[in-house]
């Protein structure tokens, strides 16, 4: 299967040519640096880009502030990671070992130079996805989890890194290694924390907490105005923040959870064009979420809207959860859907404590040789069994339904047929929970047969429904009978993806009548772009008549 990136062990290196340094020296600075300086530290952003051109320079692990692997970086190479087309926060540090001589070139700058000379915009790229991908195989990242395993905010911290790409090293209460971080950090004996660096401690840890120590949730209340505002990091999303990068508009995407959306919690795409072994949705989006940023597109999250007004002006404003705003001449909405909720009593109680919404790496974990149920009976209910199976005893996956071949891809329903790990149970659904702070069992229906049996599940897969994010919406464009977003005639509007409200364009999973597939969503967030072109097109030849009058 397809992985995030190149394995930077088996890479050719590619040096920058001649003609890259060039073009960096037309816009950077050389500096000094004896032995021993600090060119980069953790948690600084990173907002310059550095190049040796003489000398000798390491990475360092952000706990142990020594050497990260077995290599330093000599003239010729270059220093950074993939947080650096976003503006984040540096994960490693950087350190010379011997007297050495850099070119740096400032942040904004270097972006340019690259969206110039794709050349050399594509060996940095890939040599900052594959530094990524290193760190995640090895653990090394400027984050410390210690307590998934028994806590549930800590869970919920691991699976928002993990679906986001963002390398840590988890630690679990009792071993030694937690009691030594723990005494370092000075928390007294090993509990459930989050670890910035080597010893910042994180109070009440949230993802959004984690994401401001990383620089990745971007300051929104500067009154910057973008071209056009994509709300959902789902594939539309990405695929409309590449597309706008790349045709030159200031893009900002801000997503509630993780970049991927709905998608990233698949465990394995198969039937994507392009990935013949297949690919998890989270690489996926991955991918194209670096690609956007090569473009010039922001990323902000965990950052959820709340409402979208249109101002005097013609600006759309766009207010958060937490009352940041920001304005855009446009909007695209890519909001997706959601796994709809069971009325089942507790549910809420076991959320992050057996019930799940995503069957990914880190959910995993925590239900290796346990019996675990799945819910639902599409193409997402059936890869996640076909994950778990690897780890679980046994997988049992619970449909309302007769059968599956109305609501599955054919190759997969095959395949859960034929696995040994996997019990399909038709006509039954989950009625009970049962357990303290964990869960520890379910109650299921067999509606066939007329009776109730209890399963010893620890862990529950709900992947049921999808219930349209259009809440946030309020009333600002026309939605049908069951909360999706028309758009097109049906709409009344003149362009196939716009809404009601002209300005105002919508893609994905949530547009009424969309196809739910990952390919239509890529291809609909890529299409929209032009559509988005057209309308600030004439907003500005509008806007034109009533500035030459003023």
């Amino acid at each position: 299967m397809e992985s995030l990136a190149a394995d930077l062990t088996t890479m050719v290196r590619t040096p920058l040519e001649k003609g890259h340094v060039a073009a960096m020296r037309r816009i950077g600075r050389e500096e000094d640096a004896p032995a021993g300086t600090m060119v980069q530290k953790v948690g600084e952003p990173m907002d310059r880009f550095v190049y040796l051109l003489d000398g000798e320079m390491e990475a360092l692990d952000p706990v142990t502030n020594a050497r990260y692997g077995d290599a330093t970086l000599g003239p010729g190479q270059f220093f950074g990671e993939v947080a650096f087309l976003q503006g984040g926060r540096a994960q490693m540090g950087g350190r010379t070992v011997a007297d050495s001589r850099l070119l740096v070139v400032p942040r904004a700058a270097m972006l340019r130079l690259m969206s110039q000379i794709p050349e050399m915009s594509d060996v940095i790229i890939t040599v900052f996805a594959a530094r990524r991908r290193r760190q995640i195989e090895t653990g090394v990242g400027s984050l410390t989890l210690i307590g998934a395993e028994e806590d549930r905010n800590i869970r919920r911290i691991a699976a928002f890194a993990g679906r986001n790409r963002i390398p840590v090293r988890s630690l679990t209460l009792g071993e030694r290694e937690a009691e030594a971080v723990a005494h370092e950090c000075e928390i007294g004996e090993a509990r459930p924390a989050v670890i910035f660096g080597k010893h910042d401690v994180i109070d009440d840890p949230t993802p959004r907490a984690v994401a401001r120590r990383l620089g990745i949730d971007q300051d929104l209340g500067t009154g910057e105005v973008h071209d056009v505002l994509i709300v959902g990091g789902g594939p539309a999303g990405v695929s409309a923040a590449v597309y706008a990068g790349a045709e030159g508009l200031s893009a900002l995407v801000i997503e509630d959870a993780a970049i991927g959306g709905q998608a990233g919690t698949s465990s394995r795409i198969e039937n994507y064009m392009g990935f013949p072994t297949g690919i998890s949705g989270a690489d996926l989006c991955w991918r194209g979420e670096v690609q956007a940023m090569k473009f010039g597109a922001r990323f902000a999250f965990p950052r959820r809207a709340a409402a979208i007004e249109r101002q005097e002006g013609g600006l759309f404003e766009v207010t958060l959860e937490d009352g940041d705003a920001t304005c855009a001449r446009a909007v695209v909405v890519a909001t997706g859907v959601e796994y709809r909720k069971l009325p089942v009593d507790r549910l809420e109680e076991f959320e992050g404590a057996g019930i799940y919404y995503a069957a990914t790496e880190v959910e995993a974990r925590f239900c290796g040789g346990e019996e675990v149920a799945v819910i639902g009976g599409g193409n997402s209910a059936g890869q996640a069994a076909m994950f778990l199976s690897r780890t679980a005893r046994h997988v049992h996956v619970l449909v309302r339904g007769a059968g599956l071949a109305d609501s599955m891809s054919d190759y997969l329903l095959s395949r859960l047929e034929k696995d040994p790990g996997i019990t399909i149970h038709y006509r039954t659904e989950m009625t009970a929970l049962h357990g303290e702070d964990a869960l520890k069992g379910i109650t299921i229906r067999d509606r066939a047969a007329g009776e109730d049996w209890r399963l010893p599940a620890r862990a529950v897969f709900v992947m049921v429904g999808a219930a349209p994010n259009t809440d946030w919406l309020g009333g600002c464009v026309d939605l049908d009978a069951k909360g999706f977003v028309l758009t097109g005639e049906a709409a009344g509007a003149r362009r196939s993806f716009e809404t009601s409200t002209p300005g105002v364009f919508a893609v994905g999973d949530l547009r009424a009548g969309s196809v739910k597939r990952v390919a239509s969503s890529v291809g609909e967030g890529s299409v929209v772009i032009s559509q988005v072109w057209e309308w600030l097109g004439e907003d500005e030849a509008a806007a034109a008549p009533a500035e030459a009058a003023e």
